[in-house]
């Protein structure tokens, strides 16, 4: 066994600066994410209705795709994107320092892909709120995401039925598109031709 592993949260220094080739060595049961080479606990496991809602998009757009024959892939947490921090970074494990988990990402550059995951940014980014999300965490994620050029980010809280639907503009800012709510049709020109009522997204 490789001595560098690491099986127990309590075996790190939160304080300090990791890389993803640490993180590749972390086999304790918590769920984290790395962000600029800081240590993030996620929540617990989604409940039930996070789940139905990520399960709903997924077979939503998955369909979607597939009869599109679009190149585009759904891919669903746990699945680890490796965001590069900066256009000098490098692609090696040590050079990159933020490791994430969106709930749900479209990725349509297939080279972005391998089998560990996303290296680079999706074009969407999909996120269900629990609450155990903080506010801290949500504005760390927004920035992290407008940072590296996610074309869209889509934010979904569950109790209030409603989805925020943020797109990158053309100076590399993220504008609030639009704000659905129960009744209301989501689209996006990365999905031609699809839409959902976010309703049926929401419901059991």
């Amino acid at each position: 066994m490789n001595a560098n592993i690491i099986t127990d949260i309590s075996q790190l220094d939160l304080n300090k600066t990791y890389a993803y080739a640490d993180y590749l060595l972390w086999q304790f049961s918590e769920r984290v994410e790395l962000i600029k080479g800081k240590i993030f606990k996620m929540s617990p496991a989604p409940g039930k209705q996070h789940q139905i809602i990520s399960g709903n998009f997924h077979v939503s757009i998955g369909g979607y795709l597939k009869q599109h024959d679009k190149k585009c892939r759904l891919l669903a947490a746990p699945f680890d994107v490796r965001l590069l921090d900066s256009v000098k970074s490098k692609q090696s494990d040590r050079d990159i320092y933020t490791v994430v988990q969106p709930d749900l990402c479209l990725i349509c550059d297939e080279s972005k892909l391998d089998e560990r995951g996303c290296i680079g940014a999706p074009d969407l980014i999909i996120e269900i709120l629990s609450p155990g999300n903080s506010k801290k965490e949500m504005k760390i994620k927004y920035e992290l995401y407008e940072e590296n050029g996610v074309q869209e980010y889509w934010v979904v809280f569950p109790y209030e039925s409603l989805l925020q639907r943020f797109v990158l503009n053309a100076q590399g800012k993220f504008e609030l598109a639009k704000i659905y709510t129960d009744e209301d049709i989501i689209t996006t020109p990365l999905l031609p031709d699809w839409q959902m009522v976010l309703g049926e997204i929401l419901q059991d």
